[in-house]
């Protein structure tokens, strides 16, 4: 029994590794994922890493080529549009949801997220562009605050799966829009606070259709 709760262990920190790796772009969109050179890197056994890179490919992530192995999920430009039209939806509603039901307490981790937020926002803006995965943790933590009073178990687990295929977009190919963005960020707390959740959908349409625009009218992604 010791044993395959140590194994589990093992596999989840390895899974969770990996997520975070293809997350940041440590893994590269389109880059073989084989076996064998992956065993001493996250410390995992062939067979745990391909249970694991099955996993992955069920969040979209990874995508199994049959006999072939494993490659990580590539990006472009269409499917960046498709995921955020779904974290607009996902999140619009579960924004509703969380100003109608959230309460004193609510207010505060809101309040709490957003100083997190302003603040690495302010030294990015002032040019320190060295803690991308802090920021992006901060900029989660905000959004997920904003909807964590919805009361659904189901909603928070399918905004978190898209957010997160969203988040690999931003790291990949955007990284920080910058005074524009924290600008939203300030509308949306405004909004939360007042209970306007129209207003605060508007703003995150915006907020989400700005970024993908910006990505494509670079040409940061291929379509």
């Amino acid at each position: 029994m010791q044993t395959a709760t140590l194994s589990e262990t093992a596999g989840e920190g390895a899974y969770k590794r990996i997520r975070h790796d293809i997350l940041f772009g440590h893994l590269r969109p389109g880059e073989r994922l084989r076996l064998e050179k992956l065993k001493n890197p996250y410390s995992a056994s062939v067979s745990t890493l391909r249970e694991i890179l099955y996993r992955l490919c069920s969040e979209g992530l990874v995508l199994a080529e049959g006999q072939k192995g494993f490659e990580v999920a590539p990006v472009s430009g269409r499917n960046f549009r498709e995921v955020a039209a779904m974290r607009e939806l996902l999140e619009g509603h579960a924004l509703m949801e969380s100003f109608n039901r959230g309460g004193v307490d609510w207010e505060a981790d809101v309040l709490a997220a957003h100083h997190k937020l302003v603040r690495l926002e302010s030294e990015m803006l002032a040019g320190d562009r060295t803690r991308t995965e802090i920021w992006k943790r901060y900029d989660w933590e905000f959004h997920h605050a904003l909807v964590s009073a919805c009361g659904s178990a189901a909603l928070m687990e399918a905004h978190q799966r898209i957010y997160d295929l969203y988040l690999r977009y931003q790291i990949i190919a955007v990284i920080f829009r910058g005074e524009p963005a924290a600008e939203e960020h300030r509308e949306l707390l405004r909004l939360a606070l007042a209970r306007d959740h129209a207003g605060a959908i508007s703003v995150l349409r915006r907020h989400i259709d700005s970024c993908v625009e910006h990505t494509i009218r670079n040409g940061l992604l291929p379509e």
